[in-house]
């Protein structure tokens, strides 16, 4: 009797011991698995936020339908932030602390996200595919941390080069907010300059909740800046480039990044946005409708929310289906070691963002090439890549 209450023994605590790292695994249980984001759903960059949640949420409630993966539902919780320090720190203490997420999906805000990983980091939470195409995303502990796309920096810096390149310019100017997401571009910016053989000329700072250009505009126009990059909230930037048209401002090229690359700026009325340049590491998405990847995506988009999508729609859809397919090849015994490891493995080509994403090791920004865009029409067209 003893022998056999000895062996009982040893079999629970090797059968406790194996499965102590998915016991341990927060957001994880028999029938469900817990992604959180802390977005941005009411503030500068809901035009951003809203759509990619959507998009997310299309793929979800699909892989739901059809059993989940590995027989766990997913139950994706946004916490919106407002693009609002404080508030994104309750949201992530939230998703934390009372939904314990297993994983962060698509959050929104440079400041925000390197914020949270003060709380992420402890845990070893990852971090994947965040709305914010700043550097510091990849910053140590880069283990837990996972981006789609090329950066900030490399977006200026291409795009700078381009218009220079193009159109003969000969001094670069900044309109930027005075927070990591607007400091990066302003970086690229001045690379983007030195790399081009011309002058970066000066740098104005704005509020986000500013509106009022005129004195700024004023000013690059003194400096004799022909190229103005920007990293302000998407209307500040819409509200620039048409005030520097009704100021008769033709010769400034104004160019963006992936922060406003967004359908709703091309589709201004009026044609307002027209001639305004961007730099992103996806290719739009109405401009390639006729594909096969993205006619799908519309149209199963298109079904489940009775909206049209947009760009963002598309991102959040996208990276929706890189979770997906790294917590299938993760295995049912879930933990964060085996997702980061199915993390790493992903090599494919994304038909529906254009762009080929593949992660390693000691790679994890899953695409590097730039694209930059100019609006025609009411539409983005792609002029050049690197």
């Amino acid at each position: 009797m003893k022998k056999s209450l000895k062996w009982l023994a040893a079999a629970t605590a090797l059968t406790a011991s194996a499965s102590i790292g998915w016991a341990q695994t927060q957001g994880v249980t028999d029938d469900e698995i817990v992604i959180g984001s802390v977005n941005d759903l009411s503030g500068i960059f809901a035009a951003v936020g809203v759509p990619a949640t959507k998009g997310a949420n299309v793929v979800f409630d699909r892989v739901n339908e059809a059993g989940g993966i590995h027989g766990r539902k997913i139950r994706y919780v946004v916490e919106d932030n407002g693009y609002q320090m404080p508030r994104a720190m309750q949201g992530y203490n939230k998703l934390l602390n009372r939904d314990k997420v297993f994983a962060m999906l698509q959050s929104l805000g440079t400041p925000m996200n390197m914020a949270g990983f003060k709380l992420l980091d402890p845990k070893g939470i990852p971090n994947v595919a965040p709305l914010t195409a700043a550097r510091q995303m990849l910053q140590e502990p880069m283990r837990n941390k996972f981006t789609s796309f090329s950066t900030y920096y490399d977006q200026a810096r291409v795009g700078v080069k381009y218009l220079a390149g193009e159109f003969g310019s000969k001094t670069v100017c900044t309109m930027y907010l005075p927070t990591d997401f607007g400091e990066e571009i302003l970086e690229g910016s001045k690379a983007g300059a030195e790399e081009a053989g011309i002058a970066f000329g000066s740098e104005t700072t704005h509020k986000p909740d500013e509106t009022d250009f005129v004195g700024s505009l004023s000013k690059l126009k003194e400096e004799g800046c022909d190229i103005v990059t920007m990293a302000l909230g998407v209307r500040q930037a819409i509200t620039v480039v048409g005030t520097a048209k009704k100021m008769g401002l033709t010769d400034m090229k104004f160019l963006g990044t992936s922060a406003s690359f967004l359908t709703v700026v091309a589709q201004v009325p009026g044609g307002v946005t027209d001639g305004f340049y961007a730099a992103a590491s996806w290719q739009d998405l109405w401009a390639r409708a006729d594909q096969p990847a993205p006619a799908a995506f519309i149209e199963e988009y298109k079904a489940a929310t009775g909206e049209d999508p947009v760009g963002f729609a598309m991102l959040g859809y996208s990276a929706a289906e890189m979770m997906v397919k790294a917590l299938e090849a993760a295995g049912p015994d879930l933990t964060h070691d085996s997702f980061i490891e199915a993390m790493e493995s992903l090599d494919y080509q994304d038909d529906l963002v254009g762009n080929y994403i593949t992660y390693g090791p000691d790679d994890h920004q899953g695409a590097d090439t730039v694209f930059v865009n100019v609006v025609e029409n009411g539409a983005w067209k792609l002029v050049y890549e690197e």
